[in-house]
């Protein structure tokens, strides 16, 4: 099939990207920007960064604003995804869903009404070994944005490696949280993954904390070429 994927930047969209590069034509990106933090189906930090992570993935993006407000963005995500089908020619959309009723039934819906073939590789994984996956795979994830109990300031600007991991799912044993960040407690922003040809280096960024939850605001990036070891040179936020 013709495909887009419903992306935005994250580690589960930029996964199930990849795995759609596989399988698929991957035809266009659909990025859908909300005006406000209160989204209940996108994501919202850092997304004009986007940008380069398509350039980086050599895919066309189609983007398009929603105020974020529920169910009323659902018209949005319609008429982005109408556009992109027409556009693109697509036959099918891509969604990085693991666990979110809520989100995969209502990118069904949309998708039937055009008919577009709905795909979420990612449905039901187990979150640790997902997580895991990511890791062995060559996907290096920041932590952007963190909004549960057991997640502190300390975690904006944090990469996803192996020790980040095992917090995560401690974490979720402790406080019930879901260590896959499915619920809204975590969003992630990807730097490199196997299906970008440069890597996105961040060279400024400012927390921004409520006092229980926060996001880091990405002030300068750029494309870079790929190191030749998988040591990351991530930007490190420093003493606040």
């Amino acid at each position: 099939m013709r495909v887009g994927v419903l992306w935005s930047g994250g580690k589960d969209s930029t996964y199930s990207a990849w795995l759609a590069s596989k399988k698929e034509e991957l035809a266009c990106l659909v990025t859908i920007t909300p005006k406000s933090d209160e989204s209940y189906m996108f994501h919202y930090p850092d997304l004009k960064w986007t940008a380069l992570q398509a350039e980086a993935m050599g895919v066309p993006q189609l983007t398009s604003d929603t105020e974020g407000v529920k169910e009323e963005e659902l018209k949005d995500l319609e008429d982005a995804l109408a556009e992109a089908k027409s556009r693109f020619d697509l036959e099918g959309v891509y969604t990085g869903a693991l666990a979110s009723v809520y989100q995969k039934s209502r990118v069904e819906r949309a998708c039937e009404k055009l008919a577009l073939t709905c795909v979420s590789p990612l449905w039901g994984a187990d979150p640790e070994a997902h997580l895991r996956r990511l890791v062995r795979d060559g996907f290096s994830a920041m932590m952007v944005s963190v909004s549960a109990l057991g997640l502190d300031e300390g975690w904006l600007g944090r990469m996803l490696d192996e020790g980040a991991v095992d917090e995560l799912l401690a974490l979720g044993r402790r406080y019930r949280l879901h260590p896959g960040l499915e619920g809204g407690e975590g969003e992630t922003f990807v730097l490199d993954a196997p299906i970008f040809s440069k890597r996105v280096e961040v060279r400024s960024a400012l927390k921004h904390w409520r006092g229980d939850r926060g996001y880091l605001e990405i002030t300068d990036a750029r494309l870079v070429p790929k190191p030749s070891s998988r040591v990351e040179a991530a930007w490190s936020p420093g003493p606040n």
